[in-house]
């Protein structure tokens, strides 16, 4: 099982690991803690580089199996071999910006909520939580965001807070403090059928 250093901080930027698997069809590894997101709930995997026995491998994509994040390398050499020490590098400004998009994008839908009451399918503090599983069933606000959907399996579930505005599921990266997102625009909409509606937004710099 791969420990997921960013769901308790989402601000690493480095990190040191362990190879734990390779999967020399796919040219990737798994490793034994990583700071990289696998992508998930409409934000992308992060990209970076590992460097394993003075190789650097970048790192095109992540992607969970499993209980296991599996690194895909972009590399001639061969994959190293499972034991080797692994040090992970995070294409910072990417995951930055991406980190600040996914919280304007919970801004956006708690206000949507909160003021139309349209229910979400797809500066005040930012909060997380890992809760077991039933005590996250009991909290109403965590229903609208089809936390009834997860496997069986799973038995805790991280939490998403912006302090007054919104609370969901979720397991992807967010600023500590909504100031950090700066300014939202929203720039345009699509119809998804009747009464549904795709919203485009942009984050300033």
């Amino acid at each position: 099982m791969t420990a997921l250093l960013y769901q308790t901080d989402s601000y690493l930027q480095s990190f040191d690991a362990k190879v734990t698997a390779a999967d020399v069809e796919a040219h990737a590894v798994v490793l034994d803690r990583t700071a990289f997101y696998p992508g998930g709930g409409g934000q992308p995997c992060d990209l970076g580089a590992l460097t394993i026995v003075s190789v650097d491998y970048p790192v095109v994509k992540v992607q969970k199996r499993g209980a296991d994040a599996l690194h895909f390398l972009s590399s001639e050499s061969p994959l190293p071999q499972v034991g080797a020490a692994a040090y992970g590098q995070i294409d910072w400004e990417r995951h930055y910006q991406l980190m600040r998009t996914h919280t304007a994008l919970h801004i956006l839908c708690g206000v949507v909520f909160r003021d139309y009451g349209a229910l979400v399918t797809g500066g005040d503090d930012v909060c997380t939580a890992i809760l077991p599983r039933a005590q996250a069933f009991e909290i109403p606000d965590l229903i609208r965001t089809k936390i009834n959907l997860l496997p069986q399996g799973i038995t805790e579930v991280r939490t998403v807070e912006i302090v007054g505005l919104d609370l969901q599921a979720d397991g992807g990266a967010h600023v500590r403090n909504t100031r950090e997102v700066g300014g939202v625009r929203l720039v345009d909409y699509k119809s998804k059928g009747r009464i549904n509606k795709r919203i485009y937004i942009e984050v300033g710099n």
